[in-house]
């Protein structure tokens, strides 16, 4: 397959470009860097994302609250920013974190927000680790 001029020249570069989409917005799917397991999935602004490479720590924006979300401020379960990498043609990132402070990444307390299988027949059943 013959990529586009335009497409090569962003996957080949060295400058960090991220591409937001038409509300400002990116996905940002974060694992745990010691066990590799998928944490959750977030959003991340501009303005987000400047204040998680300040940091160190992961900022991202709630669009149930429309407002900036510091992992952990409220809810004790801090996300340090190990690495943070942007995939291909920069409209998604990936970030490696270590937690701090109050076990779990979910709001609801479990280790992941992903801790239900959804079956053939479409029931949903929860997963224990």
């Amino acid at each position: 397959m013959r990529l586009r001029k335009d497409m090569k020249t962003l996957e080949e570069t060295n400058e960090f470009k991220p591409k937001f989409d038409d509300n400002g917005l990116i996905t940002c799917v974060t694992k745990d860097a010691k066990t590799g397991q998928i944490l959750m999935v977030a959003y991340m602004n501009e303005e987000s994302l400047a204040k998680t490479l300040a940091l160190q720590e992961m900022v991202y924006w709630s669009r149930s609250r429309n407002e900036l979300w510091h992992k952990g401020a409220t809810s004790g379960q801090i996300q340090s920013l190990v690495e943070l990498r942007t995939d291909c043609d920069q409209d998604c990132m990936l970030a490696f974190v270590e937690l701090r402070g109050k076990q779990g990444a979910c709001h609801t307390g479990r280790d992941t927000c992903f801790y239900r299988r959804i079956n053939k027949d479409g029931t949903l059943e929860f997963i224990e680790d």
